[in-house]
């Protein structure tokens, strides 16, 4: 059984910056994924009243990602 994990963001008081290169969304339209410049891959939660909440900021990449795309199964 899975357990649900609440994802937690902590910086100062100013946001990492994230200049946008992609965007995705999934099937379900309840996330939107975006990679940036900087090498961030962000996750965000999309309400069904089109509200946009930060999910999850992912680090790690050395370049700009400028694609992206989902997996198969």
């Amino acid at each position: 059984m899975k357990v649900p994990v609440q994802a937690v963001t902590v910086w100062g008081k100013i946001a990492p910056s994230h200049s946008i290169t992609a965007i995705m969304i999934t099937d379900d339209q309840q996330t939107i994924i975006t990679g940036s410049q900087e090498g961030q891959i962000c996750l965000w939660d999309l309400s069904s009243e089109l509200k946009i909440s930060s999910k999850e900021i992912l680090f790690g990449h050395t370049a700009s990602v400028t694609c992206l795309a989902k997996a198969r199964e």
